[in-house]
């Protein structure tokens, strides 16, 4: 599919040059660069689908701390092109690089191949990468053969090479001890000094002896020293030894030459292959350094889905974490949505409050997604596909071509608006700015207006009220702004969306001293009415924050409570069933003892009567039936207990509920009071605890006759429990150091308490160590029902030695 972007430098303008550049640098090798020369913004979702996906599944290998081939990522492209004619050949040291770079491809092949289970690689998406590489079995060890791991030709690499090399060494042997006999000779003669050793001279061991006795010794004089007093002698004899061995080098170079030219007439016809592989290696070299790169920012795949649209939540920039990272310094991370109903996003507020970095965001972090990397946000935030991103910041005057800022501007919306349709995102930086405000608020909104009626999507800064009016007022434009802190009189770099936000000139022209006669005057040339909507929009925003985390407790509260009811009620129905269950038992049980019971007593009559009454026999059959009688009274049975009297249950009604009425849950006698009804919805105080409920399941009844049952009090302290047990309740436990089958009971407990109080993700600390106690933890963790899944922390925040455990 065809992507366009604008301009040609976008990538400089929204920073993808120095995401690039991070790249390159983490790359191994030249092979892992070429491919990152080849990364375009693309519109293709299955290509991005399948670049995202193995980038994820790299970054996965990189946190599990598997061990991965990171040597040898030789590039053979200058090799292969060499070898292409016909009577050329490799030199030594070349091939051993090749050889240790095809050991590599091997590897990697090996690792991406090997199944998880039933034949499943462990990493599919990669695993596609080497699904049809073929590597000739016979490449590396042929290599291996020939060369040996200090780049020399072996000498078993042929017959004759052996065979050259024997009589080169024995030569060689012969001529050394030749030379060193004639040393010893001069020496013992006083021809030559005691202390003269061996010298080199044009590749050949030469003899220094004082020019005085050169011809003592028959031979051919290489050189002399600088005086002239002392010249370099090879003996005759030595000479023509050393000829013989010069000539044993020649024939040996040949059939070196020999052996390679012929190991790269069986290489020439693999060059294909081998650059399928080598293709293979250096995708592999990029898809690392983006996960590696991933890993660092702290980036996650986002969901794909189809059509354009973004709805991301906690986006980071991800050059300024980079930035801030080492520092340890807060990035505020971005949640931002546009879709079909809200397609463009006109953000206001102060300057240097976050704007323009909001729209590099989007810019940058949409661009890398369509590039096939992974991004700074959370994994659940969901990504559509542009095929055309437009972007207007910054400065763009240009001298060259005549062009001053506000024309290049104007340029910029002109190729907007002939270009842009439904799948395009177009980012712009003060929409309007750089002329006489009144006009260029007026083209502004023109302009916007008719991005709109494009079907455009877009995030657009500004400070122009007509812009802000504007979004209020048409479908598909949506305001938004970045938040002020009135208090400390600073920018919070957070998005709100809904409402516009104020300038706050005036208050951080105060804040960094402007004279307050200048102000002043300012604001009487404003007008009182302009200055006073501007606060009224400033305590709005601030009040809605507010009704906003006030309603967000309430929610939470309300649906805690909801949920504890509705246990309370499964559990009651439960003890219900398992009342009826021992009554009917016991019911059964009573019967079988009296039936025991007659059948013991008439018995014992009949044996009295048969014994005509002995006394013997008597007592015999009376201490039988006492037996049975003890043996009944030790089977275990309920407990007696006093017996209670039953309240009386309250009497129904008639009638529709309205609030204000008494009233109780059906097939419950719990009284309560209608607060409020809102269509099929009532909320209802029992007492202290308040809780909506479906009008359907309520049940009018008599105030006289509605009395608070006894064990409302026992669930009004259960509530009470369960507060305090929520108020020292955290979110993390700490195992370390401790033995397995104590940490196990505190993490029975603790695992519990976080169900009992819906938890929905706690942090249990074990340590790294040998692993025993984090195995231990992990086969208990398998056992509870209500765990959903668990997984390593991330290796900033403790890695294997903690374990994040999500529930249901």
């Amino acid at each position: 599919m065809n992507a366009t972007i604008h301009p040609a430098n976008f990538e400089e303008k929204t920073g993808f040059d120095r995401v690039r550049e991070m790249l390159r640098i983490r790359c191994f090798s030249s092979l892992g660069g070429k491919q990152l020369e080849k990364v375009r913004f693309s519109s293709d979702r299955s290509l991005i689908e399948l670049q995202l996906n193995q980038c994820e599944e790299f970054r996965l290998i990189l946190l599990s701390g598997e061990v991965f081939p990171g040597s040898n990522y030789y590039d053979p492209e200058a090799l292969f092109k060499h070898l292409r004619p016909k009577d050329t050949f490799a030199e030594p040291e070349t091939l051993l690089d090749l050889g240790r770079s095809l050991e590599t491809i091997e590897k990697v092949i090996a690792f991406f191949s090997r199944a998880r289970g039933e034949n499943e690689p462990s990493y599919p998406w990669l695993a596609g990468l080497v699904k049809d590489l073929h590597l000739d079995a016979s490449l590396l060890p042929g290599i291996g053969k020939i060369i040996d791991e200090k780049a020399l030709v072996r000498s078993t690499a042929s017959p004759a090479l052996a065979e050259i090399r024997r009589q080169k060494r024995e030569l060689e042997t012969k001529a050394s001890r030749r030379i060193n006999q004639l040393l010893g000779e001069g020496k013992a003669n006083g021809w030559i000094a005691q202390d003269v050793e061996l010298a080199l001279r044009g590749g050949r061991l030469v003899i220094p002896i004082p020019a005085g006795h050169k011809r003592k010794i028959r031979g051919f004089v290489h050189d002399q020293s600088a005086t002239g007093q002392t010249v370099f002698l090879e003996p005759e004899e030595v000479f023509e030894i050393n000829n013989h061995i010069h000539e044993l080098e020649l024939d040996e170079r040949r059939e070196i030459i020999r052996i390679l030219k012929a190991f790269a007439d069986k290489l020439r016809p693999l060059i294909p292959e081998l650059e399928a592989c080598y293709l293979m290696l250096g995708q592999v070299d990029l898809i690392r350094a983006k996960a590696r790169l991933a890993v660092e920012m702290e980036a996650q795949k986002p969901r794909i889905v189809d059509g354009p649209q973004l709805q991301w939540v906690n986006a980071r920039h991800p050059l300024l974490f980079m930035a801030y990272k080492p520092q340890k310094k807060h990035v505020e991370p971005l949640t931002i949505g546009l879709d079909n109903e809200n397609r463009i996003l006109v953000i206001s507020g102060p300057n240097a409050g976050g704007k323009s970095v909001c729209l590099k965001t989007c810019g940058l972090l949409q661009y890398m997604v369509q590039c096939g990397l992974l991004v700074p946000m959370e994994d659940y935030s969901e990504a559509g596909i542009f095929e055309k991103i437009f972007i207007d910041i910054g400065d763009q005057q240009s001298i060259e071509n005549d062009l001053s800022t506000y024309s290049s501007h104007l340029l910029n919306l002109k190729f907007f608006v002939e270009h842009s349709d439904a799948r395009t995102l177009f980012l712009i930086d003060e929409l309007g700015a750089g002329t006489e405000p009144r006009i260029g608020g007026a083209l502004a909104e023109s302009v916007l207006d008719q991005l709109n009626r494009n079907q455009a999507f877009g995030v657009v800064t500004t400070h122009y009220a007509n812009l802000k009016l504007m979004a209020s007022k048409h479908p598909g434009i949506v305001n938004g702004s970045m938040l002020f802190d009135t208090k400390q009189m600073k920018p919070l770099f957070r998005l709100k969306t809904g409402n516009p936000g104020s300038s706050f000139a005036f208050e951080i022209a105060r804040t960094i001293g402007l004279p307050a006669g200048i102000l002043d005057r300012a604001a009487r040339q404003m007008g009182t009415q302009d200055l006073d909507f501007d606060k009224q929009l400033q305590d709005l925003e601030v009040k809605k924050l507010e009704l906003e985390e006030k309603e967000k407790q309430l929610r939470s509260a309300d649906a805690f409570l909801s949920e504890m009811i509705d246990k309370y009620e499964s559990l009651n129905t439960k003890l219900e069933t398992r009342k009826s269950e021992i009554i009917t038992q016991a019911r059964q049980d009573a019967k079988k003892i009296l039936a025991d019971a007659n059948r013991m007593i008439e018995r014992t009559i009949r044996e009295i009567k048969e014994a005509e009454a002995r006394k013997e026999q008597t007592r015999k059959a009376r201490k039988e039936l006492d037996n049975f009688v003890k043996e009944q009274e030790t089977l275990p049975g309920p407990k007696k207990s006093r017996p209670r009297p039953e309240p009386a249950a309250p009497l129904a009604e008639p009638g529709p509920v309205k609030t204000g009425d008494t009233v109780r849950v059906v097939g419950q006698e719990t009284p309560g009071e209608v607060l409020e009804i809102s269509g099929s919805q009532a909320v209802v105080s029992f007492g202290s605890i308040k809780f909506r409920t479906p009008v359907s399941k309520l049940e009018k009844i008599r105030k006289d006759t509605a009395s608070a049952p006894s064990h409302v009090a026992s669930r009004t302290r259960l509530v009470f429990n369960l507060n305090e047990k929520a108020a020292a309740f955290s979110p993390e436990t700490d195992l370390r150091g401790m033995r397995a089958d104590e940490a196990l009971g505190k993490l029975r407990s603790y695992l519990d308490d976080a169900i009992l109080l819906n938890a929905k993700q706690v942090k249990i600390l074990h340590g790294k160590g040998d692993g025993i106690l984090r195995m231990a933890v992990r086969e208990y963790l398998q056992t509870i029902a209500e765990v959903r899944r668990f997984r390593d922390e991330h290796a900033d925040r403790g890695g294997a030695g903690a374990t994040i455990v999500d529930f249901h």
